[in-house]
């Protein structure tokens, strides 16, 4: 975090390598954030280059408040909710989980069959469930952080992520039927 802060400040005068350092540090989260919400590695890339761009637009003027981290990621799911506004109807989100250098084929087979069951179990939870349990895994954002940048009440926070995770458990324990 202070990292971010020394970056920005001297992005804010100027400093392209600053901006650039900034920008890779953080593109790979927006971008994960980004998929899990639209479905879409495309969409997710235009959301995350606009998100990009109006933060360099407002660099001049911006002041950090938290995490620069979980201030993009905002923007990112802010944008993407717009989209999926848009289109008025919901994508398949899918989910992505880190890779690990997994050397034997049988683990991987296992691992990439894992991943495609919890795609689906996201895909079927509602958007505002999905929205914040996105959110609080990637951009590491605490359940208060989420409730101020997303302008609700903290327990409704929680609830939507106590009852997203329990509706993912009942998904993929195979315990709720379509």
């Amino acid at each position: 975090m202070l990292e971010d802060r020394i970056l920005l400040w001297k992005a804010k005068r100027g400093d392209q390598s600053a901006f650039d350092a900034l920008y890779e540090r953080h593109v790979d989260t927006l971008l994960t954030v980004g998929r899990n919400l639209l479905g879409s590695a495309e969409e997710a890339e235009e959301v995350v280059q606009d998100v990009f761009t109006s933060f360099v637009a407002s660099l001049a003027s911006f002041q950090l408040r938290g995490s620069l981290k979980g201030f993009l990621a905002i923007c990112v799911a802010n944008r993407a909710r717009d989209r999926l506004r848009k289109r008025s109807r919901l994508a398949a989100a899918s989910f992505e989980a880190p890779r690990d250098d997994v050397s034997e084929p049988l683990e991987l087979v296992i691992r990439d069959e894992q991943i495609s069951r919890l795609q689906q179990a996201l895909a079927e939870l509602p958007p505002e469930q999905r929205e914040v349990i996105v959110l609080k895994m990637h951009a590491g954002l605490s359940f208060q952080a989420l409730a101020r940048e997303l302008g609700i009440a903290l327990g409704t926070v929680q609830n939507r992520y106590r009852y997203g995770i329990d509706r993912l458990r009942s998904l993929l324990n195979g315990e709720v039927s379509e």
